[in-house]
């Protein structure tokens, strides 16, 4: 049977591509599964397992390599030995080591070319599956891979898919959540930055801790930013968006929740100063027909505080947002005469927004 190499964007992320090879059963007789996201890839040989293999026949059809097993003859062995009652045999191999370059016990050069020269003529009634994360693209046995069989690089998630991936893990949990909220979840848990090794299998983690702390069936920022540790501008972030969609109760919260961490009055009414300043600053050169990279260029702040500046600055009118501020300035004028506690103070801000 001749497999058709994917004609696809190469935009594509690899989990699409994969789940329409396996319906279509254009699944080639070796497959590579890489990348950054094993927890993508370990879905992608789960995908390929039950496809091929009878459930009722899996102890027979589907055999498993691990590093202190694996032998170039057991491999040739497994794949030469026809399926019982499967459609096909499948054969996995995970975290393969050669194909990264390292070295293997009992694993010589040799032996892994002599693995790349049979993989040429694989039977197809076998799937032989390597899992491995960054591999060698010099290696023998990867180039026959890409040559001969498929494929599949699992990098990080868009945004729209990540989101996606937490609506149905939370919609599994009998829960649901905003919008927003799950936004700031993904802000807080690292999955974009580059400088962690944070990846799904830590989101799910934290989704799951997450799932579990929320009381109702509605998880709200305080149940993210309870178990997601994250900055004080992040909870201030958290504490305007409440704000700004009229969740005062949820503000209220997250306000007792930064003062009960300790936080200095002066220093969060600060912060809420300084992010409705940048609000307005973001509303005004968005109107003046600035677009996102230019604001961000003009102020010289983060992305990422633009981005979430430019979200509510749509909600609400440059004259409100200037008289936030004139009131934000004058708590900070009461609380240092002493006209008013400083917790009433910001409680009292809060409740004129």
């Amino acid at each position: 049977m001749a497999y058709q190499k994917s004609r696809s964007s190469k935009k594509e992320h690899a989990f699409k591509r994969i789940a329409r090879d396996v319906k279509a059963g254009e699944i080639p007789p070796v497959v590579l599964l890489c990348g950054k996201e094993q927890y993508l890839a370990a879905w992608g040989a789960e995908l390929i397992e039950n496809r091929f293999v009878n459930p009722a026949a899996k102890a027979l059809d589907l055999v498993r390599f691990a590093d202190d097993t694996v032998t170039v003859t057991g491999i040739i062995e497994a794949c030469e030995t026809l399926s019982m009652f499967s459609e096909r045999r499948v054969i996995v191999v995970s975290d393969f080591a050669p194909l990264e370059g390292a070295r293997l016990k009992g694993f010589s050069d040799d032996d892994e070319a002599h693995l790349a020269e049979y993989i040429k003529d694989i039977p197809e009634s076998a799937v032989l599956i390597f899992t491995c994360v960054i591999p060698d693209r010099r290696r023998k046995l990867y180039k026959a891979c890409s040559e001969i069989g498929a494929v599949y690089e699992f990098d990080t998630l868009s945004e729209s898919d990540l989101i996606k991936f937490i609506i149905k893990r939370i919609k599994l949990a009998g829960k649901t959540c905003q919008a927003n909220v799950i936004e700031e979840f993904i802000e807080n848990s690292g999955y974009y930055n580059k400088e962690t090794d944070y990846t799904l299998y830590n989101l799910e983690n934290d989704l799951k801790k997450i799932i579990a702390y929320a009381a109702d069936d509605e998880i709200i920022m305080q149940d993210v930013l309870s178990v997601i540790s994250g900055s004080l501008e992040t909870y201030i972030f958290a504490l305007i968006d409440s704000i700004s969609t009229g969740k005062k109760g949820e503000a209220y919260k997250l306000l007792y929740n930064i003062l009960s961490g300790g936080e200095s009055i002066y220093r969060v009414l600060s912060m809420i100063v300084s992010q409705y300043e940048l609000i307005l600053e973001v509303k005004e050169l968005k109107e003046a027909g600035f677009g996102k990279d230019e604001i961000v260029k003009t102020l010289g702040v983060h992305e990422f505080r633009v981005k979430k500046a430019i979200g509510f600055a749509d909600k609400y009118s440059s004259a409100a947002l200037r008289s936030i501020l004139i009131s934000a300035y004058d708590t900070d004028k009461n609380i240092k005469s002493g006209l008013i506690t400083q917790d009433l103070a910001l409680e009292m801000l809060i409740a004129s927004i």
